[in-house]
């Protein structure tokens, strides 16, 4: 019902309906007055015309002083149809005649209806308008009655009679009072209002008719073309065509609509045609850039592998010359027949170097292969805290000889983790072994344990040392970069850490300040899922 009341055809309808039914109201109450009116003015004409011929037909009688030819008359046309009464009164409002016998000699009130209209100033009016002489009077009953009063004047022949002369200077001797039924009339105008507005009510239901038949044909239906055609094309149907023949504003706007979706549909192509060139296009650069970066990764390999030759040419070099040097050198004492003790000692002392440079070499090579993942990595359950407190045990004197004070905050209630202990060991322990050289004059160095969901742990390694400098946090995990001076290292130490990490589906990060210290902090999954970015 809502969506009928939305409807435009059915707002124009209803508009058309009630303005329809206001002139057609106008009309037929302008139309009714009018009909009223004319017919009251014929009745008043017909009423005036009866009085004069009453007045004419008495006048004889009243001037021969012929009261019984004059109370015959009136009583005679008392009798017709519509006439209720004929009065005739004196100057005194005595009635002298009357259509009703009972009423004759009797005296009315100055003030009746009859009465009032001459007598109703200090003097009586001798001259009554024509207009004046009539009175519409309700009846007991509830029906009209139409009065109508005719002075009779005191004419020449009234004045000069022989029976009963009156003075020349009284003008009015009496009035002759007619009063007429109206229900005759009422009831004309009565059939008159009804079949006019019973014939309205069929010009207004035949009017809607039509214009409801109009406005479906016209508007209602042209209008549900639109909408359905607005509906196909809001769906993506550009083809969608609106079927209207018609010459008018709705038929215009049918074509325009029409001529819309054409160029909607040749618009939608081309950029359609536009969308599969530029995917192919990206495609196609996407390949290029595929085969670039494959090229660019290929040559950065090659040169990280030169780097590497290099570097573990240069390292294993000088401890490899050192070894040949001495083991030649010893070669020569060793083919003396006796050696003092000097020497022997210089031998041990020798020896003992050769097991260092080759421990040290040893430990390049290890390093090289944890770098690169050659080594297969079983993983087991391990409890976390027992694998840091060995690398506690490991440092102890370390800590001790640098004046490094050890915080432990472990708040994790479980501590397994499915790991291989050997490398997250090895991993801890470079961590803590730096954040020891990060602080040459004491510090602190705190270990947290933490558990932030049951899927994941969390160690934190912070130190208060003198921090990493900006320029290098970049380059920290990256392989061969050190901030080692000396050549006691060959930058393998944090790659190796972000390597096992990593190898754990884990994820290392750290957060430095300036003469504040470091803060590195690993996330483990117990599950060895991959970790989500923070």
């Amino acid at each position: 019902m809502r969506k009928l009341l939305n409807t435009l055809s059915f707002r124009l309808f209803l508009t058309l309906s009630l303005v329809l039914i206001l002139i057609l109201g106008g009309f037929i109450y302008f139309a009714l007055d009018f009909q009223e009116k004319r017919m009251m003015n014929c009745i008043f004409m017909n009423a005036n015309r009866l009085s004069d011929f009453i007045k004419g037909s008495t006048r004889y009688g009243m001037l021969l002083n012929r009261r019984e030819d004059t109370h015959q008359i009136i009583n005679r046309l008392g009798q017709e149809n519509g006439i209720e009464v004929i009065r005739v009164y004196n100057k005194k409002g005595e009635i002298m005649f009357s259509s009703i016998e009972e009423e004759i000699g009797k005296t009315v009130d100055m003030t009746a209806e009859a009465c009032y209209i001459c007598h109703s100033e200090s003097k009586p009016i001798e001259s009554i308008p024509e207009k004046n002489r009539s009175r519409i009077v309700i009846r007991q009953d509830g029906h009209r009655s139409l009065g109508l009063i005719n002075p009779i004047k005191n004419e020449l022949d009234c004045s000069n009679a022989d029976c009963h002369a009156h003075p020349p200077d009284i003008k009015i001797l009496g009035v002759l009072d007619i009063k007429m039924s109206l229900d005759s009339l009422d009831k004309n105008i009565k059939d008159a209002e009804n079949q006019i507005l019973l014939f309205s009510i069929v010009l207004i239901v035949l009017i809607n008719l039509v214009t409801a038949v109009f406005i479906r044909k016209f508007v209602h239906k042209p209008v549900h073309l639109l909408i359905e055609g607005t509906n196909a094309i809001a769906a993506g149907n550009l083809k969608y065509k609106i079927q209207l023949n018609s010459k008018t504003e709705i038929g215009e706007l049918a074509k325009m609509f029409n001529t819309m979706t054409d160029q909607l549909e040749k618009a939608y192509n081309e950029i359609k045609e536009w969308s599969i060139t530029l995917e192919n296009k990206v495609n196609e650069k996407t390949d290029e850039l595929k085969h670039a970066q494959a090229h660019l990764f290929h040559i950065e390999k090659m040169a990280s592998l030169g780097r590497l030759a290099a570097t573990v040419a240069h390292e294993l070099n000088n401890p490899l010359e050192g070894i040949l040097t001495l083991t030649r050198l010893q070669i020569k004492r060793l083919n003396k027949n006796s050696l003092t003790r000097e020497e022997v000692e210089d031998i041990l002392k020798d020896l003992n170097f050769i097991a260092e440079e080759t421990l040290r070499s040893g430990n390049i090579v290890k390093n090289l292969l944890l770098f690169s993942r050659q080594q297969p990595t079983d993983f087991k359950e391990a409890d976390i805290e027992q694998i840091i407190e060995k690398c506690i045990m490991l440092i102890q004197h370390h800590l001790k000889l640098n004046n490094i004070n050890l915080i432990k905050d472990y708040q994790i209630k479980d501590k397994n983790v499915l790991c291989n202990d050997q490398q997250l060991q090895q991993a801890f322990l470079a961590l803590m072994i730096n954040s020891v050289e990060a602080m040459q004059n004491g510090g602190e160095l705190k270990i947290s344990l933490l558990e932030p969901n049951s899927d994941e742990i969390e160690i934190h390694f912070s130190d208060t040392g003198q921090g990493i400098p900006d320029e290098i946090r970049d380059k920290i995990f990256e392989p061969f970069f050190s901030t080692k001076s000396n050549g006691k290292g060959i930058g393998l130490g944090l790659s190796v850490v972000y390597g096992i990490i990593n190898n754990h589906k884990g994820k290392i990060s750290f957060y430095s300040k300036i003469g504040q210290g470091t803060t590195f902090k690993i996330k483990l999954s117990r599950k060895l899922n991959r970790l989500k970015n923070n």
